[in-house]
């Protein structure tokens, strides 16, 4: 069955060029010359992807974004801006809106199928992705007889791809649900009066973020941020409330989820009020290599060096030269942003 797509461009040649090349690559190809047009067709036709053009008569790019994503029956359909090189300064905010990708033109035919042929791939590896961590939902709720509520989540189940420094939700936010990390990894900060962040928790693939505020408020506790590329799906607050008042299983597991998230913030504030410098980067570097790496021998991770001060609670600078300090110890490797552990075990004596 033919993948379809969906150009909104005010732009007649560029419109029609688009379309001529898609079709050619076995595509079928739908076209509106405005965004009021394109969002009918849109919620009409359910287009595999959408191609949307920034400056529109009738209704601009960001306003057709905002229109779908409100929408459940095209909220999760892949979404590329074509923007010109004028407007790229712009692009941040579609990001934040939701956008999945951009191109900038003009484009040539090679760029425009790349593009939506890596978009394509990424969304099926995505979604096999996380129909793996609804199986593993739908095992805990068969324990209970949960199968029609869990069917329940997965037919409203909310996919959002984030690029690098996009927000998942502020601090302050209201609640509307919690999310499970499918891909990539986030940050939770909480920000003093000055403007400086503390890193609470770092985050990564099957993790669960929101939880402890769900449960114990009606705002967001702290703001989340992703620090790479990453995917989350959406569980809103009220199906989450019914799976946690009928099914214990459930229940259960976001208490796991609850009791080890504090746990490692009391171990935080007891590093930064009583251990040293040495041996609160030996305790960070250790957790977060465990909880991103594959393999229990090869233990390595991806931080900046100002996440690592914010987790911390140090300047860069003393983060800067007690990395160097570990380097010139052979116990660590430093490549840019990748920190790989060489000596385990004197890490692990310098932490106890």
């Amino acid at each position: 069955m033919k993948k379809k797509i969906l150009i909104i461009e005010d732009n007649e040649d560029i419109r029609e060029s688009s379309m001529e090349i898609l079709e050619l690559a076995g595509y079928e190809v739908l076209q509106a010359d405005n965004g009021k047009i394109g969002v009918e067709l849109a919620q009409q036709h359910l287009p595999d992807m959408i191609l949307c053009d920034i400056m529109m008569p009738e209704l601009d790019g960001y306003g057709v974004l905002y229109l779908l994503s409100k929408n459940q029956n095209t909220e999760n359909i892949p979404f590329i801006f074509l923007t010109a090189k004028a407007e790229r300064a712009d692009m941040r905010k579609g990001m934040e809106m939701g956008a999945d990708d951009y191109l900038t033109k003009p484009f040539d035919d090679i760029e425009l199928l790349n593009t939506i042929e890596s978009r394509f791939n990424k969304h099926q590896k995505l979604e096999s992705f996380y129909s793996q961590n609804f199986e593993n939902l739908k095992h805990l709720a068969n324990q209970n007889h949960g199968l029609d509520e869990l069917k329940k989540i997965i037919a409203d189940k909310k996919v959002k791809h984030l690029r690098k420094k996009q927000i998942i939700y502020y601090e302050g936010d209201s609640i509307s649900g919690i999310y499970l990390i499918l891909s990539g990894k986030v940050k939770a900060i909480k920000l003093n009066e000055d403007g400086r962040e503390f890193v609470t928790g770092m985050y990564g693939p099957e993790d669960y973020i929101g939880i402890q505020a769900m449960l114990s408020g009606d705002q967001y506790n702290e703001t989340v941020e992703a620090i790479e590329d990453t995917t989350v799906c959406f569980l809103p607050k009220d199906t989450v409330h019914q799976l946690l008042d009928n099914y214990t299983d459930i229940g259960q597991k976001f208490i796991k989820v609850l009791s080890s998230n504090l746990v490692e913030k009391e171990e935080q504030l007891l590093q930064l009020a009583y251990h040293s410098v040495r041996k609160r980067m030996a305790e960070i570097l250790l957790r977060l290599a465990k909880s991103t790496s594959d393999s229990e021998d090869q233990l390595s991770l991806r931080i900046s060096r100002e996440d690592l001060a914010s987790m911390a609670g140090m300047a860069t600078e003393t983060v800067s030269r007690t990395l160097s300090d570990f380097k010139d110890e052979a116990i660590i490797e430093k490549k840019g942003s990748v920190i790989q552990i060489l000596n385990q075990s004197k890490l692990q004596k310098m932490k106890n």
